[in-house]
């Protein structure tokens, strides 16, 4: 297993080049029906497993939500979790799983940098949505809440990755959006 500093390193160059041009309305559904068709391909959906997704702006619209899978590991305690998560990216800046692993390096716990619980949430997948042109803040937040925080986590990463290269691919552009002359590695990578 890779350390924590490595897999918070990646975790960061992730986010400075994980950037959207624009973000719209159909941006996030498009976004969204992504990270839930990559799901649908992973091994946790064959074993039954299920997700929730969401896709909320930093001013609290909800852009895209649904869960995936009849299982019972997803409920109404799933929709706290991701609400919880997307106040830490908001109020850090950076995902939820980055914030969990650079917490742990450190030996802190979340409350000594007041994340306190149940409000902010460090489990599952929340990433920030930057825009490569405004970078105070993120407009939005992308998340998942399945079984386990690094899975949640690549899941929205990748997704989002896919989606920039897509974007890229449609206006003409020979490298993704979002890192236009570098590699993005990935927490998937640190296996």
């Amino acid at each position: 297993m890779p350390s924590d500093d490595n897999i918070t390193g990646l975790i960061l160059l992730e986010e400075n080049e994980l950037r959207f041009p624009r973000f719209t309305n159909e941006d996030a559904y498009t976004l969204g029906q992504h990270i839930r068709k990559r799901f649908k391909a992973t091994n946790r959906w064959s074993k039954g497993k299920g997700v929730a997704i969401a896709i909320k702006s930093v001013a609290g619209h909800v852009l895209f939500a649904c869960t995936v899978g009849e299982s019972g590991d997803v409920d109404l305690e799933s929709w706290s979790c991701i609400e919880g998560m997307i106040n830490t990216v908001i109020k850090t800046g950076h995902s939820s799983y980055y914030v969990e692993r650079n917490l742990t390096m450190h030996g802190r716990s979340p409350e000594q940098i007041g994340l306190t619980f149940p409000e902010y949430r460090l489990d599952g997948g929340a990433f920030p949505i930057w825009l490569t042109n405004a970078t105070p803040t993120p407009i939005a937040v992308a998340a998942a809440y399945g079984d386990s925080s690094m899975e949640d986590h690549q899941l929205v990463a990748k997704s989002i990755k896919d989606y920039l290269i897509k974007l890229g691919d449609q206006n003409g552009d020979q490298e993704p959006l979002g890192s236009p002359h570098r590699r993005v590695g990935s927490v998937a990578s640190m296996r």
